[in-house]
């Protein structure tokens, strides 16, 4: 298990990471009242909230968003296995500290998060929802970063500041346009299926078929929950996945453009370069 804790401003920044050959359960509370948003990276680990004698679980959280308010009243528990390490991003910060926060930032949370700033029990839950691309990505860095001292300090604050303009950003998208419980589980399963086999992803209308609807609510209720329609979000997953491949796993770029499905260099490097800033020789 390794955790990292830093403060920024009036912020409380825990970054964890575990994995382990055997089946691992990691638990932590929060030492006083907090109310934070959790960022679920690469991973999948089983998550367990354990609060007045209930429990609530997660199954699937690769790419989730929570956001919360929480005691020292309530446990966190983590159930990590070889297939399903944990990888976990909070930003906390405590009632108290809400007038301290940036007039933006705190305006947000009074606006978007009404229900934690005001808790009425030990354990209140936010929205629930999945990181669009662009958080995904920061997120990842936040895991990846390579700096120290000053520079690393750095880069978290930006990097805070801009996961948290998505953060709001995609509340503000997802305020007029809330899905039900139906329809989310029905468009995370397409989000599912798409992640499963980037190189050959089903078409719109095999896939609105395998999840039980049409291609115009997939189209309409997939940008809905994931801010972007169901082509671009694949093919920022495929560019996610072709540059660990190059970066992490020294996959040379015609390896990592045909295990991502492209079947054109100049097509794979034009796309990479628009979405990192930069051609894949250079990653």
């Amino acid at each position: 298990m390794n955790r990292e804790i830093i403060d920024i401003n009036d912020y409380t920044i825990l970054l964890e990471e575990a994995s382990s050959d055997n089946n691992l359960t990691d638990s932590c509370f929060f030492d006083e009242p907090v109310i934070a948003i959790a960022f679920y990276g690469a991973g999948d680990v089983g998550l367990n909230v354990k609060f007045d004698g209930k429990t609530k679980e997660f199954h699937h959280t690769k790419g989730m968003v929570l956001s919360f308010y929480a005691d020292d009243k309530v446990e966190f528990e983590h159930h990590v296995t070889k297939l399903k390490p944990l990888q976990c991003l909070v930003i906390a910060t405590t009632i108290r500290n809400i007038d301290k926060l940036p007039d933006d930032e705190s305006q947000f949370l009074e606006k978007f998060l009404h229900m934690l700033t005001h808790p009425k029990h030990h354990y209140v839950e936010g929205p629930v929802f999945n990181m669009s691309p662009e958080m995904f990505l920061l997120v990842e860095q936040f895991f990846s970063n390579t700096y120290d001292g000053k520079l690393k300090m750095m880069f978290y604050k930006s990097h805070i500041t801009a996961l948290l303009s998505h953060y709001f950003g995609q509340l503000s998208q997802q305020k007029n346009t809330k899905l039900n419980t139906s329809q989310l589980e029905k468009i995370n399963l397409a989000q599912e299926i798409l992640i499963s086999d980037l190189e050959n992803p089903p078409s719109l209308t095999e896939l609105a078929h395998r999840i039980g609807t049409n291609t115009n609510k997939l189209k309409m209720d997939f940008k809905a929950q994931f801010g972007v329609p169901v082509f671009k979000y694949l093919q920022n997953e495929r560019l996610k996945k072709a540059y660990n491949l190059i970066k992490n796993e020294q996959k040379t770029i015609q390896e990592a453009a045909w295990a991502v499905g492209y079947d054109s260099l100049g097509s794979f490097s034009n796309a990479f370069e628009k979405k990192f800033g930069y051609r894949p020789s250079q990653a």
